[in-house]
């Protein structure tokens, strides 16, 4: 006999993208709708927050209804809604609860909300659906740099986090600085891609010492200091070089301090996770380093990488299989940790 899927209707707002996506029982994708607003942010050379909080606001509900014209459904259809509550700007959070909360409200749904970093673990979900804990693993992007242990999906350790600056961030903000288009991440990967990344020595901040916490804010600033001496001194930079040398300052650190930790964990698998698990020279770098000693590694497709809805209808119906629900009371928590 056959039984109909639980569909589950994501919805993210954290940032700049507006996202809607249905997902049939956690692990099939039916529909992931994406408004980016990377081009209106690009003049400013980052995200405005009230400026996408407001896109946000005219965006929301086409966007669902394209997410369930997509997927074939329709709202009465729809098991579950699940919505990111944080970490993320404020304005742009509060968008996506409130349309998260009128929908379950008007349609008597359950409502369950999601740490937009675990949602980031579920897309990995969604690209292997047989993936099992325990695991390692690291979560990079604009906003984060976590390394977690995952003994079981809904339990989280926290192993290291960033000090300072997340690895986007960093990718980003020097990216603005040579002038390269927002989002500057992957102006630099492409860059690299010709490069010697062996040109340039820049540190590696806290590569060295005995701890999974991560630093690039010394990175950063070394890289601001070439730059600005090349400039009064007229001398040219080789931006090829320079990238390629910047972003292994970068993927140098996470892969080995991933590697590190699965082996200090002793688990036998690692997952990549976030914006900047899309970056080939750290999927290629983490796989090498794994190899060796016979670690899996895994991570979702690079259009999953990046904020996405259907990571969070994931996140949310196991969320809801292991008992989790949420009331009118839901809130906004920008700064919100996953543990």
């Amino acid at each position: 006999m056959n039984t109909k899927p639980f569909l589950t209707l994501g919805i993210e707002t954290s940032c700049d993208e507006t996202a809607a996506a249905v997902v049939a029982d956690g692990t099939r994708i039916l529909s992931n709708v994406i408004a980016s607003q990377v081009d209106l942010h690009q003049r400013f050379g980052g995200v405005v927050p009230e400026i996408a909080a407001r896109k946000h606001i005219e965006a929301v509900f086409p966007v669902i209804d394209k997410a369930l014209d997509d997927a074939g459904t329709t709202l009465t259809e729809i098991g579950l809604i699940a919505v990111t509550y944080g970490p993320g700007l404020v304005g742009a959070l509060l968008v996506g609860l409130q349309a998260a909360k009128s929908l379950a409200f008007a349609l008597g749904k359950p409502l369950v909300g999601i740490n937009h970093i675990e949602g980031h673990i579920y897309a990995n979900v969604l690209a292997n659906p047989e993936l099992k804990p325990p695991f390692v693993c690291l979560t990079a992007s604009g906003g984060h740099t976590d390394l977690l242990y995952v003994p079981e999906f809904g339990r989280y350790e926290v192993l290291g986090r960033t000090r300072d600056d997340a690895a986007g961030e960093a990718f980003d903000k020097i990216a603005r600085v040579l002038g390269l288009p927002y989002p500057g991440g992957p102006q630099i990967s492409r860059l690299a891609e010709t490069g010697n990344r062996e040109a340039i020595s820049f540190p590696r901040g806290l590569g060295n010492e005995n701890t999974f916490d991560f630093s690039f804010s010394g990175l950063k600033t070394a890289a601001l200091n070439y730059i600005n001496h090349a400039r009064q001194t007229g001398a040219e930079i080789n931006l090829e070089d320079f990238a390629a040398s910047y972003q292994w300052a970068i993927v140098d650190v996470l892969a080995a301090k991933l590697i590190r930790a699965a082996q200090f964990q002793r688990v036998s698998q690692v997952i990549l996770s976030g914006g900047v698990a899309a970056n080939r020279s750290l999927r290629h770098e983490t796989a090498q380093l794994a190899k060796a000693l016979k670690i899996e590694v895994c991570f979702p497709p690079p259009e999953l990488c990046t904020d996405n809805a259907a990571m969070i209808g994931s996140a949310g119906h196991f969320k809801h299989l292991a008992g989790h629900a949420h009331g009118w009371d839901l809130n906004a928590v920008p700064q919100l940790q996953l543990a």
